[in-house]
């Protein structure tokens, strides 16, 4: 029983970090679909995230989420897994859209402003809980939140996609930032890039 759980013990101390794989997926997406919403790119160059969104902010910050399970990080789990699903049902609702699959009937700012909502309130309690992580993760959800917000008063009509793609773009970089830190510092086995720990 002991040499069991000596080798379960060692295989946990062995398993590498899968938040910066999380971090790089969400970041790089963010990026793409908010330079189309910032409008900085052509509106027919703006499906570019597609891609993206279903490989590498989904499918693969989907991966890294379940890696945070095994790692017993509550938080990785629950932010990457979500953020991996949001990523891959954007993506499906737009490819719905633009195939016929959906019609929205003239409500589709309605209907991506309520799917938008619900993540934020989602965001909202994960950036609280991000109080208690370091302020790179922090930083995210905090711009993160922003972004939604301002997202989601452009989908009901209230003011354009610009400002919400603006912050969309300082949120890839933070996310960014975040995630070169802990590919860089464990690779250099020091702390080159701070995260700014804040859980006392």
């Amino acid at each position: 029983m002991s040499r069991n759980n000596d080798i379960e013990v060692s295989q946990v101390k062995a398993t590498a970090d899968p938040s910066p794989l999380g971090l790089g997926g969400f970041a790089l997406t963010t990026f793409v679909l908010s330079i189309g919403n910032a409008q900085l790119i052509p509106l027919a160059a703006k499906p570019a995230f597609l891609g993206l969104a279903f490989f590498y902010g989904g499918l693969a910050q989907l991966l890294a989420g379940m890696q945070e399970y095994k790692k017993n990080n509550v938080f990785g789990a629950t932010a990457f897994s979500t953020y991996g699903a949001f990523w891959l049902s954007l993506a499906t609702l737009t490819v719905f859209e633009s195939t016929g699959v959906i019609d929205w009937g003239g409500y589709a700012g309605t209907a991506l402003g309520i799917f938008l909502l619900g993540f934020t309130i989602f965001n909202t309690y994960m950036w609280i809980a991000s109080f208690r992580t370091n302020g790179a993760v922090c930083g995210v959800f905090t711009t993160l939140e922003i972004t939604f917000i301002l997202l989601v008063l452009a989908e009901f009509g209230i003011i354009s996609s610009v400002p919400g793609g603006i912050m969309g773009i300082v949120t890839a970089a933070v996310a960014w930032y975040a995630s070169a830190a802990g590919v860089i510092n464990s690779t250099y086995k020091r702390t080159v890039l701070p995260i700014f720990p804040l859980d006392k």
